[in-house]
């Protein structure tokens, strides 16, 4: 039997849910990054950091995260995303006990910031690509949103989780626990992925397989959204003001994270962890909501409506206080899980619009680069939370520039048209769709209508 039977009859079972659930899985527990704010409330005063040195941990984390989606994403496009994700799931472990191992800033720069870091990037790019790939376009952004929630719900279980833990058992064990935790959770669930075949691939992304096949077999061009390599991509505008608009829209969602249990500190809420946890829910929670809106009503509309809806829950933050209505905790919970929403939107839009624009072949590589302006974002604007509190002993200044951002990113969307790169080309596969026969044809057809 030919190797284009074997495969041909290897992908009639449709793995796309699998893929899915694998990857929110990934996600659920690659997403303690979002804790911090409970892990760094959590380090003694005999430490002797202040609320500066606590951003740093944290803010290289994101950074290093960001800048490890490149190769990774680049690495799962060709080799495999269950490598690269266990990769991303023994980095993680390593980060975690390495930490647990010192009280130094460096140390958890290095543990948490960089192994850590690293690690939530192998994992993640290698998440969304393989599930995303199993479903057609039309279903995308509720696919994406549904793999990155995993992410954005960490936080209800591991903030409760990381403050148990380190009351009962300290913050170094809590570190280590974590780690052995995290490591066997995230390389377990990287065996389930399994990016479809190539030909279904193909089918999902263009259309019908007997059409493509007959009018290759007659040499005739076939219509096809041309895929852009990253250098290609960089050659655009759309790029640059995508990437500026995400930086915008993720850097002031993870700078309100990175601090909310100081936050609510500030406004004489004793239960921040609480508000870690309510905002978590809508962090997973917005991501699926703007994935499948964004299917409905377009990713532009969506953006335009988050992007200002963030804005004024950003500005409202600002005048909350313990002797006005916003700075109770109903209405702290209210907003936190608003914010939360809003920024998880983030994280199902900009992948489905990058997809949209530069096609499937390249996702992984490009979207990490597009990723790279989640991290920029949080680092600046964390670093930039962490000094001005440090300096005048609140977060004002910090709420005022995120707002003023968010309203630019906004204004852009408006600006924001698709790259033209259509064009009729010659099948580039056509020997691969000539090698499917009639009867392998109807099942990959069935196959790819699931």
């Amino acid at each position: 039997m030919s190797e284009e039977v074997i495969a041909s009859q290897e992908v009639i079972e449709n793995h796309g849910w699998r893929n899915t659930f694998a990857g929110m899985g990934i996600n659920l527990a690659l997403g303690i990054l979002y804790t911090w704010s409970v892990i760094s409330k959590g380090i003694p005063q005999s430490w002797g950091w202040n609320e500066s040195d606590k951003s740093w941990p944290y803010s290289v984390a994101c950074l290093v995260f960001c800048l490890v989606m490149v190769p990774a994403g680049r690495m799962q496009d060709k080799i495999s995303p269950r490598v690269v994700a266990s990769i991303g799931g023994i980095l993680v472990g390593i980060g975690f006990i390495t930490a647990s191992l010192t009280t130094s800033l460096i140390g958890f720069v290095i543990g948490f910031g960089i192994l850590a870091g690293a690690g939530i990037g192998f994992g993640y790019a290698s998440a969304t690509p393989p599930a995303v790939k199993w479903f057609p376009p039309a279903k995308m952004g509720m696919i994406a949103g549904i793999v990155v929630s995993g992410f954005g719900l960490a936080s209800v279980y591991a903030a409760p989780l990381a403050k148990w833990l380190t009351a009962t058992y300290g913050l170094q064990k809590m570190m280590l626990i974590l780690g052995v935790g995290f490591l066997c959770v995230v390389v377990g669930l990287a065996q389930l992925l399994k990016p479809p075949h190539k030909v279904l691939q193909f089918i999902k992304e263009y259309g019908d397989v007997g059409r493509m096949k007959r009018r290759a077999m007659a040499g005739l061009p076939v219509t096809k959204k041309d895929d852009l390599t990253p250098k290609e991509m960089l050659n655009t505008v759309q790029f640059y003001m995508l990437w500026f608009m995400y930086a915008c829209g993720a850097g002031a969602g993870l700078m309100i994270i990175s601090k909310l249990a100081v936050i609510a500190g500030e406004k004489g809420i004793s239960m921040g962890f609480v508000l870690v946890a309510v905002l978590a829910l809508g962090n997973g929670g917005g991501r699926v909501i703007a994935g499948m809106a964004s299917d409905k009503i377009g990713r532009k509309t969506t953006m335009f409506i988050c992007f200002v809806l963030q804005a004024v829950l950003i500005f409202l933050l600002s005048q909350a206080t313990d002797k006005n209505i916003l700075g109770t905790i109903p209405a702290m919970a209210i907003i936190s899980a608003l914010i939360g929403a809003n920024y998880g939107a983030n994280l199902a839009l900009f992948p489905s619009i990058t997809k949209d624009f530069y096609g499937m072949k390249n996702f992984g590589a490009n979207y990490g680069l597009v990723f790279t302006a989640w991290g920029v974002g949080g680092f600046m604007l964390a670093k930039l939370a962490g000094a001005m509190y440090v300096k005048h002993q609140t977060f004002a200044i910090a709420y005022y520039g995120a707002s003023i951002l968010l309203v630019l990113a906004a204004i852009m969307v408006f600006f924001l048209k698709p790259p033209h790169h259509i064009e009729e080309v010659e099948v580039e596969s056509a020997t691969e769709v000539e090698s499917v026969t009639e009867t392998e044809s109807e099942q990959l057809e069935m196959v790819a209508s699931k």
